[in-house]
C-alpha cells in the first residue's frame, strides 16, 4: 500500500506533519479529516527516506522581496481552503504564517492577525493595506462577511484572480515571439554592419567614386557603426531610459493613452482588453452581493487607460440619477451592440452580474483571437523586413565586387 507524507492543521491552528498508508491520496485525506485535521499537503512518500519532510517542504527556499500578486493569490487560495475546512480565521492566519517562507508575507499576515485579534473585521484589516489588496478585493471580502460565506467568496475571488492573471499572461506571451524576432533582426544588422561589411573595406579602398552608390552607402554605414557604435549604443540606451521615464510620468502617460487606442489593430485589442477587465470585475462584484453603484466605481478603477476610465466613470452618476444600466452603457458610446443587448437581458431577468461575466468571456475570446491574427500578420512582416535588409547589404557588396571585375576588364 502506498505511503503518503502529509501536513495538516489542528483546530487550534498548529501545524502537524506525519506519514501514513492509504490506497490513494483521497483516502489519506479522508483519514486526516476523520482525525479532526485540516489537510494542507499530501504527497507520495514511497520514494522519500523515512522521517523526511514532504517534498514540497524540503525544496522550499526562503523567498525575498516585497509581497506581489502571486503571493496574494497564493495566500487567498490557502485561506479559502482552511476556512472551508472549518478553521477559524485567526487560526487560519496562524497556519499561513507558519507555512510562509517569505518574510514580507509573514509580516503582512502577522499584521492582519493582530488586527483581527484586536476585534477588527477582516475587511477593515485589509483596508489598512489598500495599496496591496485594492478596493475590489476588500469589497469582495466585505460581501463575504455580510453574507456569512467568506470561504465561498474567497474561492470566487481566487477564480477571478486566476482568470485575470491568465489573461495578462496570454497578452505577454503573445508579444514574446515578435520581440525575439525584433531582437534577432537588430543583432543581425549589428553583426553585418559591425563585422561583415568592414572585411570588404580593403578590397574597395582604392575605388573611390567608382563604387556603386549602394556599396558606398553600406561602406559608410559600416565605418560609422564601427567607429561610433559604442556611442550610438549608449545614446540609444539613454534615450530609451528617458522615454520610459517620461511615459511613466503623468504627462507622458496621458500622451500615450491619448494615442494608443487609435493605433491600428493594437488599439482595438487594448480597448477590448480594458473592457474585459471592467466587465469581469463588475460581474464578479455583483455576483457576490456588492451594490451596483459600488461595483461600478470599483470596476472602473480596474481600467488602466485614463480616457476609457473617464468614459466608464460617467455610468455611475447616470445610474444614481435613475437611469437604467443599459442606457448608461449606451451613453458612454464605448460598448458594442452585443454588450448592450446582454446587459438589457440581464436587467430584464435580474441577472446583470452573470451577463457582465458572460460579456467578459466573449471579449476575452475576441482578444485572444485578435492577438493570434495580429501575430499571424506580424511575424512574416518582420521576417520579410529582416530578409530584405540583409539582402540589401549582401547585394550592395556583390555590386562592388562586380564593379571591380568590370574595371579590371
Amino acid at each position: 500500500m502506498p505511503e503518503f507524507a502529509w501536513r495538516a492543521a489542528q483546530a487550534d491552528g498548529q501545524l502537524v506533519e506525519g506519514r501514513g498508508e492509504a490506497a490513494a491520496a483521497d483516502a489519506m485525506l479522508r483519514q486526516l479529516r476523520e482525525r479532526g485535521l485540516t489537510p494542507i499537503k499530501v504527497e507520495d512518500a514511497t520514494q522519500a527516506p523515512a522521517g523526511a519532510l514532504p517534498a514540497g517542504r524540503a525544496r522550499q527556499r526562503p523567498a525575498k522581496g516585497p509581497v506581489n500578486r502571486v503571493d496574494v493569490l497564493a495566500l487567498t487560495s490557502e485561506l479559502s481552503i482552511m476556512l472551508r475546512a472549518g478553521l477559524a480565521l485567526d487560526n487560519a492566519l496562524r497556519v499561513l504564517i507558519e507555512m510562509s517562507a517569505k518574510p514580507s508575507v509573514q509580516q503582512l499576515l502577522q499584521g492582519l492577525l493582530e488586527d483581527v485579534k484586536g476585534g477588527a473585521p477582516f475587511s477593515r484589516a485589509l483596508t489598512a493595506r489598500r495599496d496591496l489588496f485594492g478596493d475590489f478585493y476588500i469589497n469582495m471580502v466585505r460581501s463575504g462577511e455580510a453574507s456569512g460565506q467568506m470561504s465561498q467568496v474567497l474561492e470566487r475571488l481566487v477564480a477571478h484572480m486566476e482568470r485575470m492573471r491568465a489573461l495578462r499572461e496570454s497578452v505577454i506571451s503573445a508579444t514574446l515571439y515578435p520581440a525575439i524576432l525584433l531582437g534577432v533582426a537588430v543583432l543581425s544588422l549589428v553583426g553585418m554592419l559591425g563585422f561583415v561589411v568592414p572585411q570588404f573595406e580593403r578590397l574597395f579602398a582604392d575605388m573611390g567614386d567608382a563604387l556603386p552608390l549602394p556599396t558606398r552607402i553600406v561602406m559608410t554605414l559600416g565605418q560609422g557603426f564601427r567607429q561610433h557604435g559604442l556611442v550610438l549604443a549608449i545614446a540609444a540606451l539613454v534615450l530609451g531610459w528617458l522615454a520610459a521615464r517620461w511615459l511613466r510620468s503623468p504627462g507622458g502617460r496621458i500622451w500615450w493613452q491619448n494615442r494608443v487606442l487609435s493605433l491600428p489593430i493594437l488599439g482595438s485589442l487594448l480597448y477590448k482588453y480594458e473592457l474585459t477587465l471592467f466587465s469581469r470585475s463588475l460581474g464578479t462584484l455583483l455576483g457576490n452581493g456588492v451594490p451596483l453603484l459600488t461595483g461600478l466605481h470599483i470596476a472602473t478603477e480596474t481600467v488602466g487607460n485614463g480616457n476609457l476610465r473617464a468614459a466608464l466613470g460617467k455610468m455611475a452618476p447616470l445610474v444614481k440619477e435613475g437611469s437604467r444600466m443599459v442606457n448608461a452603457m449606451a451613453a458612454t458610446q464605448g460598448f458594442e451592440p452585443l454588450a448592450i443587448n446582454l446587459v438589457r437581458v440581464g436587467e430584464e431577468t435580474g441577472r446583470i452580474g452573470p451577463m457582465m461575466t458572460e460579456l467578459a468571456e466573449v471579449l476575452d475570446r475576441e482578444v485572444e483571437t485578435g492577438i493570434k491574427r495580429a501575430l499571424t500578420l506580424l511575424e512574416p512582416i518582420l521576417i520579410l523586413v529582416l530578409g530584405m535588409l540583409i539582402a540589401a547589404i549582401i547585394v550592395s557588396i556583390l555590386l562592388g565586387i562586380l564593379s571591380i571585375n568590370d574595371l579590371a576588364g
